[in-house]
């Protein structure tokens, strides 16, 4: 009902002349839309990127994130990392407590960290010797091509916990 209204509206805003170009683009924008945008469920399902996460008791949990976000939010969400220890996700603020261990075969389909993040990890870790399979966990971008990422969350540093 909505798309035949605005389909009207459009053939009547195309004949008259007097109506502004930005007002008659709008329109026709909404209207193409309105008309051809999926499902919000489709698109939703299309995002999402199933994982599995070692807990530090050893356990393996699945793990759902969506593509786009990033590991530490999809971490967050299922109660492996506690929220309130990581509130930013900039690396500028980070203090490495999202800090996760990646299978090897996960590794080479990221990007490589940055110089900023094996800083923070340089910075706390106790021997200041950086773990190969380190990351952190908000650094890593979700993508579809993660489908089945195996990821260890370590244990709390000492100094971590409260």
């Amino acid at each position: 009902m909505a798309i035949a209204h605005l389909h009207r509206l459009s053939s009547q805003i195309s004949r008259n002349p007097l109506l502004s170009h930005s007002f008659r683009a709008t329109v026709t924008r909404s209207s193409a839309t309105v008309s051809s945008s999926p499902t919000p469920s489709a698109k939703v399902a299309d995002r999402i990127v199933k994982l599995f996460a070692i807990d530090p008791d050893g356990l393996k949990r699945d793990v759902v994130g969506l593509s786009g976000h990033t590991l530490l939010k999809a971490l967050t969400n299922h109660g492996l990392i506690d929220p309130a220890s990581h509130r930013l996700e900039e690396i500028d603020s980070c203090s490495a407590e999202c800090e996760v261990h990646i299978a090897q075969e996960w590794l080479e389909k990221l990007p490589p960290p940055t110089y900023d993040e094996q800083y923070v990890l340089r910075r706390n870790s106790r021997a200041r010797v950086l773990n190969k399979h380190s990351r952190l966990g908000c650094q890593v971008v979700l993508t579809p091509e993660l489908q089945g990422m195996v990821v260890a969350v370590p244990e709390p540093k000492p100094w971590d916990i409260p």
